[in-house]
Parts: C-alpha cells; structure tokens; sequence
C-alpha cells in the first residue's frame, strides 16, 4: 500500500528493484526497513524480484486499494504503527488453531505427536524448540552447523527436520551424531507447532520468524532465537529483537554461515536472559487479552462480520425486489 510511495522516494524503481542501500521507514512510528529485505526482493535475482513484484505484490496492491476491509491476523499491541498509518486494516488476531483438534489443516506433511511424550519427560523451560516453517532449504554445510550447534548447548532439543531440508536431498547427520545424542535430541518431520510451544517444557524457539510462527511463538510466551531466510522473516526479526525484545538474532560469519559456536552461545544468552524471558511473558499477556470478549480485536472481529452480515442483507434485499 506504500508502494507508490516508495517509488516516488526512489527507493526502489518500477519494477521493485531496491535503489538505495540504507534503511527507510514508511513512517515515523514504524520499525526501520532495509530495501534490500522487501519481502518480493529477497528471494532471488533481479528477475525474479521484478516478476515476484510485477504479478504478486502490485496486484496484491490494487486488491488491498479496492477492499472496504483488510483483517490481519495481529494486534494493536504488536504493529501500532502499522495499524495508524492504514486504518482500513483491522487486526484480529491472534489467530489460533484449536489445542487437540481432531482434523489436521493447513499442513503439507503428516504431524508426528509422538514429539509430545517426548515433551511430557523433559523438566521445564529446558527444550530448545527448532523449526523454519515449510520451504526454507539448508545446504549440507548448514544443515551440520546446527546438528553440531544444538549438541554443544547439552540442552535437550526438538528438531523438525522436514523431508529435503538439504536442497532437496537426504539430509545426512555428522558422523555418530544419533549415536551420541540418544534420547536428548528428538527429530521429526513435522511437529503440531502450536501445541509444542504451550508445552511447560519448551524454554526456546530457534524460528525463521514466519509470521504464524512469529504469532505462535507471541502467544505462547517463548523466547525466540531469529534465523530469517526472506520474504517478510526479516523485518519480523526486528520487531522480536528490536521493538518487543522477546528474543535475539543469530549472525552468520564471513562465509554466511550460522556457525555451531554461535548457536551455542546465543542459546546459551537466551536462556539466562531474565528480561527477555519476563518481555516475552508480558507481551503474551498483551496479545492474549486482545481476543477476550469485549476487548480490542474480539471487537474488529464482531464488527467486520457484522459488516459481512450487512452486505448479505442488503444484497438479500435486492434480489428480492428483483
């Protein structure tokens, strides 16, 4: 919706390609941006940011001009800024799925609740919770860094290793890393997120700061550990590391790797952080107080569907006259 805006400022040019290297705000009580982390820009070459802009983000545009409301699944609390400077938006979140439903959605592999007994032997707030949504891609390199980096913390751990984590390959653990590791470490393809994050075991959440598991994580009171890969994960890290300082960010060295040593030490920071863990409890607080009845997003709920019911009656009426 500021896009056009954005062009006039020239940072970045028609077809979306960042024309300036430092960061900008879309206004004065917004978090900074880096252009170069557009969510359309980030991705791949200049090709194919100018055709992710040109058939994703422009029409996404000019859907969001001509809609009478936009729902977001967050809260005031969360994106002040964002939510004065485009009122049409009306946050409703946070958006959960029910604990223990009996249907799986929304989900591209099979979960394994097996990861649950595990939890259920672990003390509390020990589990490092890993997990980078649905599409991210480690190499091999990578993809060792990590097993090694969640060994050294001596932390227990959960690990959602998705099936082609390694470019599509096999991933392939160092060598006798499953024998060394024993039942400290649990490993599986697909975890019930939601749940695994309510558990009283879960002390951490190494996340790629998607935004249902930035939500996700908020709601539950867990501290993060930010691995952003693209899209929007990167300036969702700022608002968890900079704004609501429920979490820090892991730094990759000269050859772009999140090194084992600097797993190992941020973990290791995050866990003995006393203000981050409190900053994370107290802003669950905040976003879960949103949905009660009466409160502020339980209230933009009732007032679109109130608005949605309005239109079928008034349209219900119209074809009745007809």
């Amino acid at each position: 919706m500021s896009l056009q805006k954005l062009m006039d400022d020239e940072v970045i040019n028609c077809n979306g390609i960042p024309l300036k290297d430092q960061k900008i705000q879309l206004s004065t009580t917004m978090p900074f941006m880096n252009p170069t982390h557009f969510l359309w820009a980030c991705i791949g070459d200049s090709a194919m940011t100018q055709l992710l802009f040109n058939f994703s983000i422009i029409e996404c545009k000019e859907a969001a001009v001509a809609a009478d409301h936009i729902i977001c699944n967050s809260t005031m609390d969360l994106e002040p800024g964002a939510f004065t400077l485009f009122p049409k938006m009306l946050p409703i979140g946070p958006l959960l799925a029910t604990i223990r439903s009996t249907r799986q959605v929304g989900h591209f592999w099979n979960e394994d609740s097996t990861c649950l007994t595990w939890l259920d032997h672990q003390p509390v707030r020990s589990v490092i919770y890993v997990a980078f949504g649905s599409i991210t891609i480690f190499d091999q390199t990578q993809f060792e860094e990590l097993a090694l980096g969640l060994e050294l913390t001596q932390n227990p751990y959960l690990w959602v290793v998705r099936p082609g984590t390694c470019d599509n390959n096999d991933y392939v653990y160092p060598s006798g890393y499953i024998e060394r590791i024993g039942n400290r470490g649990k490993m599986v393809s697909w975890a019930p997120q939601q749940e695994v994050l309510s558990h009283p075991s879960v002390a951490c959440f190494i996340s790629h700061c998607g935004w249902n598991s930035t939500m996700e994580g908020v709601s539950n009171g867990v501290p993060f550990l930010c691995w952003p890969h693209f899209a929007d994960q990167f300036f969702n890290k700022t608002y968890i590391c900079d704004i609501w300082k429920n979490g820090v960010g892991l730094n990759k060295d000269d050859t772009g790797i999140v090194t084992r040593e600097e797993i190992k030490i941020k973990v290791e920071d995050l866990l003995n952080n006393n203000v981050i863990k409190q900053s994370a409890l107290n802003l669950q607080e905040k976003v879960m107080d949103c949905v009660r009845p009466g409160n502020s997003c339980n209230q933009n709920l009732k007032k679109f569907v109130d608005w949605v019911k309005e239109g079928d009656e008034h349209a219900l009426l119209n074809e009745t006259c007809k």
